[in-house]
């Protein structure tokens, strides 16, 4: 595993990272993170990269803006110190996020065939890009774990708090420093970072549950994928799988989708790293008629 430099039109160097052997692939996924997510302490993006590499295919892990950051923080709840990111993103650059790490794949790397995956708000960022570009640098999508922004706004604790604390402190002029509490019951935030997430219109793309936010980006996605999800991801209602039939339903060629649930897993496929990556091997060895190593 080699660390990515990766720099974006306005500027940002973002730090990412290759899965790949000696021989370079002609195949490569490119998986967004999530919120609070990054290869040093999200197993399941190391047991993917490595899954896949193992099997001939490349992987970049596509950090967002200072997610492959560590913030350490004292948990009260287990006495002990506790290192995660991201703490500090801006949700305004996803597309040109996403973009830069597709075409740095493509023309810089030369990679012929090119998946791009998210995994949480990174399927939400991934359906921003696949909806809005021009290109079709793109053979074929992986979701998983979408969220319903507005859906999870209502059903994560401390939201209401780190909300209006966040607004106080941005008209305060203390929009970048990280609020006193997690967000969400599970990372540190900036104040900035905290309303640019609930002023995310563009990445509003997932909206089964609340009926907040669009549908055209699914619509306009122009490869064919596979929709992922565990069967007990507490944030897409009572039946994930139905969350994920109604995201397949809104593309133009649903009947050349896939929906995948992953019994007994959650939002964060814990305990089933191997399962998630396994999974994703197998959709895309199918899609190119790959055989397995």
């Amino acid at each position: 595993m080699d660390i990515l430099k990766v720099e974006t039109p306005r500027g940002l160097e973002l730090k990412g990272a290759i899965f790949r052997k000696e021989i370079q692939s002609d195949t490569v996924v490119v998986m967004a993170t999530g919120i609070c997510s990054n290869l040093f302490q999200n197993e399941l993006l190391y047991a993917t990269g490595n899954l896949l590499c193992e099997n001939g295919i490349d992987c970049i892990i596509a950090h967002a803006h200072d997610s492959f950051s560590c913030f350490s923080y004292t948990d009260f709840s287990i006495g002990k110190q506790r290192t995660t990111g991201v703490f500090n993103d801006d949700f305004n650059m996803v597309y040109e996020d996403i973009e830069s790490y597709v075409k740095y794949a493509k023309n810089e790397l030369g990679y012929k065939n090119l998946i791009l995956a998210g995994h949480s708000l990174g399927s939400n960022k991934i359906i921003n890009y696949l909806g809005n570009t021009q290109d079709n640098f793109v053979d074929y999508f992986i979701i998983s774990s979408p969220v319903d922004i507005m859906h999870w706004w209502k059903v994560m604790p401390n939201i209401d708090k780190c909300y209006e604390l966040a607004k106080n402190w941005v008209d305060e002029g203390r929009g970048d420093d990280i609020l006193p509490f997690l967000f969400g019951g599970f990372s540190p935030m900036t104040a900035n970072t905290v309303l640019g997430f609930y002023n995310a219109d563009n990445l509003k793309n997932c909206p089964v549950l609340s009926d907040e936010g669009e549908t055209r980006s699914l619509y306009n996605i122009k490869p064919n994928g596979t929709f992922l999800i565990g069967s007990k991801d507490s944030v897409t209602g009572e039946s994930p799988k139905a969350f994920m039939e109604q995201l397949n339903k809104w593309t133009k060629h649903a009947h050349d989708n896939q929906v995948i649930e992953i019994e007994g897993a959650s939002h964060i496929f814990y305990g089933k790293h191997d399962i998630y990556a396994q999974t994703i091997l197998g959709a895309i060895q199918n899609h190119y008629n790959l055989t397995a190593v």
